[in-house]
């Protein structure tokens, strides 16, 4: 039988929108800032991104952390050349550590094979994501960064709900396609009230290596458009760098001499 709601917004379920579902970090833990990094589909660079400022924050004189969400597809260990697993005791879980101190937590430093695949349904992923949150130790932690699966289903809806966002940065490319997909997930971060720090505009263009010039090979940027309409920053505009592919991966993105997100501290910090 439904609960009767307490709240006087028309329903008599247990499912009320005002109901404050946010859990409580481990009893450990110190967190003083958690930002998600959001797409809306696959392969636009989020992981990327979310490497990136971690690494940016570190630089910036920020104790960081990553909570790698996106567990059937967590590539994040592997940009910073993580092989060990994670240890845990009768406390609670500890993250990995980076080779300049940024804190990991991710299914890769769970599974026994980085190749392993993990089968689960959207319950049983979204629960071992909250698991991330409540029972590891993660220690002072400036800014903590939430590497999201991509789209609106039941992983992200679980973190919006359960983790306390203080904000998200939306990654986009510049195909129209992905523009509007994009949309849909800044759309869900307004409906569930968390804001929307900037925009990450990712392969954004090709500087020729001859005159410099900027090749947009996915045609014109649309970043600026996109910020407009959500009233938010254009944080950056990251180009195809080859570069930056080779630090990543190798495992070496703590080593990638690039500051295409520095400003993004510079405001906030």
């Amino acid at each position: 039988m439904a609960k009767k709601c307490t709240h006087d917004c028309g329903s008599c379920t247990e499912k009320c929108s005002e109901r404050d579902f946010r859990k409580a970090p481990h009893e450990l833990s110190k967190i003083k800032k958690v930002i998600g990094v959001v797409s809306g589909k696959g392969g636009v660079g989020k992981s990327l991104t979310t490497a990136l400022l971690a690494v940016t924050a570190e630089r910036s004189g920020f104790k960081a952390a990553i909570m790698d969400a996106d567990i059937t597809g967590p590539s994040i260990p592997k940009m910073f050349g993580i092989s060990e697993k994670a240890t845990g005791s009768d406390m609670g879980i500890f993250p990995v550590l980076s080779k300049t101190g940024i804190e990991i937590m991710s299914m890769n430093v769970l599974l026994e094979d980085d190749t392993d695949p993990v089968i689960w349904r959207g319950t049983v992923l979204a629960g071992t994501v909250l698991q991330f949150w409540t029972d590891v130790i993660w220690n002072d932690v400036d800014y903590m960064f939430v590497d999201m699966p991509p789209g609106t289903g039941d992983v992200p809806l679980s973190i919006y709900q359960s983790v306390p966002l203080d904000g998200i940065v939306v990654v986009t490319t510049p195909q129209e396609l992905v523009s509007m997909i994009v949309k849909k997930a800044a759309n869900m971060a307004r409906k569930m009230n968390v804001p929307i720090l900037g925009i990450v505009e990712n392969m954004s263009y090709v500087l020729c290596p001859d005159c410099g010039k900027k090749i947009e090979i996915f045609g014109k940027s649309a970043a600026e458009a996109l910020a407009k309409e959500y009233d938010v920053r254009n944080i950056a505009r990251i180009p195809f760098d080859p570069s930056l592919t080779q630090c990543a991966d190798r495992g070496l993105i703590e080593l990638f001499e690039g500051g295409y997100l520095d400003t993004f501290f510079k405001e906030i910090g």
